[in-house]
């Protein structure tokens, strides 16, 4: 018998100790980090609501309890009473009953209406009819992505708990080294923006944080063929932690299970959705633009199948000797600082991931109250000593002026912006604008992958800002559906038609430039004086978008009616170029340093990764002065060990 079959046997006998003789468990198991307690009394469960919490503290443990299949009431008889206990304005839009695992996931517009008062409505639902309630928000703006991977992960629901019951029986194996130590290693992003990826290894485990890309460098990836990663092959590493899903981070993840990792990764839901869209497009965009893709997309769905989300603040076991606990980063939808506590009280490690320290309009800002933090690594986007960007109110009004000039001189507003993230930001003080009466009502065309990321926002309202998550609980007051906003669905033909009509505003992927329906309107737009270009997001070094605002005015474009579109034409760029800071997603210096100095207790370390070397180097000099703390800009391919 292994080590993990001794361990349940054990952890079923405890469980049976705790429980009143009238409720049975015919089975215990591992599901991912979760342990999982099937009985053939789920409604007894269900009618004592501590009993599950009171094991889960016992044992400390995260504990689901399924009903064995023999004792479900059958789903046609359970759909009606399952209704009859939830309140008629929840909105039901789906339920799906599944036997292998007794759980009926329902689907409702209205998801906290099924849930009840402390999950009041959820124990009655198991009452009545002995399923497990799983309850998902029904997409007030349709979503394709957030279907897809509803319905990918519905139809590979059996291969999916094999995954999880093989990742938590490789969580709860027996450690085997009586070494302590830990140790980073940098793979990508040091001294330079793009290319996340790091590995945080102990004696017993290895651990991958991130693998994006470089914007603008095509074939820069991180270095992942190094021993420390796959150099040792792709099954040495035991977890994968996604921060966020921005592809300078995310990319290059599916190209792991091409070279045979079968793991899990770990990230919140929205990032998981996240990613699918944007790896999916990723692809796409190589294969328009001629070049190979670097994995195929069935990748992409291994990648997803193999994803594990967590909740902000949930403490997770994710190795026999790491705990893993996500925070909001403030970045974008999702994106969570990571916080690692290793070993029993050895070392703890926080990833800041890319970070907003301020509330926005769509996040609250970034979370760093952590119980203990040796060592930080934590981005340097804007970490030179000149890197303030302007007070967000400020910005608002600048971007308001833009709007105000262009729109008399019958101009249109072109804006470059990131789908996911800075798109809604600036959705949002648009929204606020024309309520408000500050510009005027014209309509604000979103093109590209902008209108599926806002439907993804949408459908995870949790996620965002305490009071714009309020106004999207009721329909009428959400934000992104005001009446302004149009969907370019219709191509080239509707981007002219836009062109020849009054003004307006053009939010377009991609946000850097460099490539995507944003090149389709510099060629409608470039030759127009009356109207302006305005950069509203970080534009790095080597895209077309730095060069712009560098001062170039003759840029290389496709014309798609020209036969030889393969080769680059040069358009004269006459309209005005304008750069509004303080909508980034990243914090600015000050940002950086409050994110620091308002930790408590301070780290011992800290790491200054994720920006050009001007950047890591000045923000590494500055919280050494000012914080007497130990501080290193480190370059790719070093290795730090802390134990």
């Amino acid at each position: 018998m292994s080590s993990v079959d001794k361990q349940l046997e054990e952890l079923k006998a405890e469980i049976e100790t705790e429980l009143p003789s009238d409720i049975v468990v015919s089975d215990v198991k591992y599901e991912g980090p979760e342990l999982v307690v099937y009985t053939r009394n789920p409604k007894e469960f269900a009618q004592n609501g501590d009993l599950i919490r009171k094991l889960a503290s016992k044992l400390r443990k995260r504990i689901t309890v399924r009903p064995d299949p023999d004792v479900l009431t059958d789903p046609k008889k359970a759909r009606e009473e399952v209704l009859d206990v939830i309140p008629d304005e929840a909105n039901v839009t789906d339920l799906d009953f599944h036997a292998d695992t007794g759980e009926v996931v329902i689907e409702a517009a209205k998801p906290g209406m099924v849930i009840g008062r402390h999950g009041s409505t959820l124990r009655e639902i198991t009452q009545q009819v002995g399923w497990t309630p799983e309850v998902v928000r029904t997409p007030p703006i349709e979503s394709s992505t957030v279907s897809n991977v509803r319905n990918f992960l519905k139809q590979e629901r059996e291969e999916r708990r094999d995954i999880l019951e093989k990742v938590g029986r490789q969580i709860h194996r027996e450690q085997l080294s009586r070494e302590q130590w830990v140790r980073i290693s940098t793979l990508g992003c040091c001294r330079e923006v793009g290319r996340a990826s790091f590995i945080l290894s102990t004696a017993d485990t290895r651990i991958l944080i991130d693998c994006g890309d470089k914007p603008g460098a095509e074939g820069e990836v991180p270095y992942l063929q190094v021993p420390e990663a796959l150099g040792s092959g792709a099954n040495s590493i035991d977890a994968v932690i996604l921060t966020h899903a921005h592809l300078d981070h995310s990319a290059l993840l599916p190209l792991l299970f091409k070279y045979g990792y079968d793991g899990p990764i770990y990230c919140t839901e929205p990032t998981r959705d996240l990613m699918g869209l944007l790896t999916l497009d990723y692809l796409d965009v190589a294969a328009k633009e001629g070049r190979t893709p670097p994995y195929e997309s069935e990748m992409v769905r291994e990648a997803i199948k193999h994803c594990i989300p967590l909740e902000y603040g949930d403490v997770t076991d994710i190795a026999p000797d790491v705990k893993l606990t996500f925070h909001n980063a403030g970045h974008i939808l999702g994106s969570a600082v990571t916080h690692f506590h290793i070993g029993d009280g050895l070392y703890n490690v926080a990833f800041s991931g890319d970070i907003h320290y301020k509330d926005t309009r769509l996040f609250n800002g970034a979370v760093n109250d952590f119980p203990r933090v040796e060592t930080l690594v934590m981005e340097s986007t804007y970490g030179g000593r000149n890197d303030y960007q302007t007070d967000q109110e400020d910005s608002e009004e600048k971007l308001v002026e833009v709007i105000n000039e262009t729109a008399d001189q019958g101009g249109k507003v072109l804006i470059p912006a990131f789908a996911v993230g800075r798109s809604q930001e600036i959705m949002l003080v648009l929204e606020q604008a024309m309520r408000s009466g500050k510009i005027p009502e014209m309509p604000v065309h979103l093109d590209g992958m902008i209108w599926e990321a806002t439907a993804i926002h949408t459908t995870y309202p949790e996620y965002l800002r305490d009071e714009l998550r309020d106004r999207i609980f009721h329909e009428d007051q959400n934000p992104f559906l005001a009446p302004q906003f149009n969907h370019i669905d219709g191509g080239e033909e509707e981007r002219q038609e836009v062109a020849d009509e009054g003004p307006c505003i053009i939010l377009s992927t991609s946000g850097m430039v460099t490539g995507g329906p944003i090149m389709s309107w510099l060629r409608h737009l470039g030759p127009d004086p009356d109207s302006n270009l305005v950069f509203v997001g970080y534009q790095a070094q080597g895209t077309l978008g730095r060069r712009i605002q560098n001062g170039w005015d003759e840029i290389p474009v496709n014309d798609p009616n020209d036969r030889n579109s393969g080769r680059a034409s040069t358009l004269s760029l006459k309209m005005g170029v304008e750069t509004v800071d303080g909508f980034s997603g990243h914090a600015d210096r000050n940002g950086l340093m409050n994110f620091v100095r308002t930790m408590n207790p301070r780290p011992e370390k800290v790491l200054c990764v994720h920006g050009d070397e001007r950047s890591v180097q000045d923000l590494s000099s500055a919280l050494y002065h000012e914080f007497n703390m130990r501080t290193f800009a480190p370059k790719n391919l070093e290795t730090f060990r802390f134990k």
